[in-house]
């Protein structure tokens, strides 16, 4: 297995691609980044499809090599878990699992929050929280996807290094989450902030009193 640093390196060189990508927030004491997605299927349906995270989830960013090994516990104290198959025996027992991060919040069709550090994070005294929201879109037809993720504690590399390379895995997972559904990361700019009604998405703050009321 690749150490930390290669790791956090390889993060790196991915996100330097062309995929889009928006830090709102780092810090010595941490970073936020979020992203928007529009998609054509209702908030129904993209819920359905972000709980099957093997549908969509770049099997490039997994323990295991394969997305199909993923999957969502939509409850609290569910398990964002991943298997790692017995490559020798795939018949016999796994020879072991990952917990990736831990539900703590969710409501049907509209939010989803979990704790964890992902990846490389795993391995350093980091915490993170992702807050995923779906709402129709401001014309009625389809849905906006709003994926959050908070990160602090005591890392070894620099947040400043972290945050743009974490940045950029996540948002190709919400692309590709917003591919599976027909449609696109959002043009808007996600430090737009509050929602306004005319189609902005929550800041985190709308988006914390949004889930804790």
């Amino acid at each position: 297995m690749r150490s930390l640093l290669a790791c956090a390196l390889a993060l790196a060189a991915f996100a330097s691609g062309p995929v889009a990508a928006k830090v709102v927030e780092v810090s010595d004491r941490g970073f936020v980044v979020r992203h928007v997605a529009e998609v054509p299927a209702d908030a129904a349906e993209s819920w359905d499809v972000l709980l099957e995270p093997s549908q969509w989830w770049d099997s490039e960013h997994t323990w295991s090599g394969s997305a199909a090994n993923l999957s969502i516990d939509p409850r609290a104290g569910g398990c964002f878990c991943e298997v790692l198959p017995n490559k020798e025996s795939p018949r016999a027992a796994p020879r072991g699992s990952v917990e990736h991060m831990r539900v703590v919040f969710v409501e049907q069709g509209r939010a989803l929050r979990m704790a964890g550090a992902l990846g490389p994070l795993q391995a350093d005294a980091a915490e993170g929280t992702m807050t995923v929201l779906l709402k129709p879109a401001a014309d009625g037809k389809g849905a906006r996807i709003q994926l959050e993720y908070i990160v602090g504690g005591y890392v070894r590399p620099s947040y400043e290094a972290l945050a743009p390379a974490v940045d950029g895995v996540l948002g190709n997972q919400v692309k590709r989450l917003a591919g599976k559904l027909g449609g696109r990361i959002a043009e808007t700019s996600p430090e737009q902030g509050a929602d306004s009604g005319s189609g902005g998405e929550e800041s985190g703050e709308a988006a914390s009193e949004m889930i804790g009321r």
